[in-house]
């Protein structure tokens, strides 16, 4: 079975210029765990929620946050994402998805066009439900 089957193509990316404090508001309405971070039309990192919560304090918007604690999220994307994700064409099968997931110990794959165009996204959740 082929990626394309399977991936979420409905994919939220944001720029490297973006401030943690919108994505922490993406990320608080939303169902998903990861946003792409791109330059253009082009993929340049991943954010994970896991890595939100790494890079801001967990007492923002309580009533015990301090000034440094809201300074954090006028830090900006490129300062927290992982750089050089690794990426899968929608050609590759679910085996290729397991070996890098294996491999990389990640949480996704963002797949690209040969472009490096973000054209969807696919989690290890994604791969358990089709098995």
């Amino acid at each position: 079975m082929k990626l394309a089957e399977i991936m979420t193509t409905n994919v939220v990316s944001v720029d490297m210029d973006c401030s943690l404090k919108l994505i922490k508001e993406v990320f608080d309405n939303a169902s998903f765990h990861h946003l792409l971070v791109v330059e253009g039309e082009e993929l340049l990192g991943v954010i994970s929620d896991r890595d939100l919560l790494r890079a801001v304090s967990p007492k923002v918007g309580t009533v015990a946050e301090t000034a440094a604690d809201v300074a954090d999220l006028n830090r900006r994307a490129h300062q927290i994402m992982t750089r050089q994700p690794v990426t899968l064409s929608e050609d590759a099968d679910i085996k290729a998805a397991i070996e890098v997931f294996n491999k990389h110990r990640i949480s996704c794959i963002p797949i690209v066009d040969a472009q490096k165009k973000p054209v969807g996204i696919i989690s290890w959740r994604d791969i358990l439900k089709t098995l």
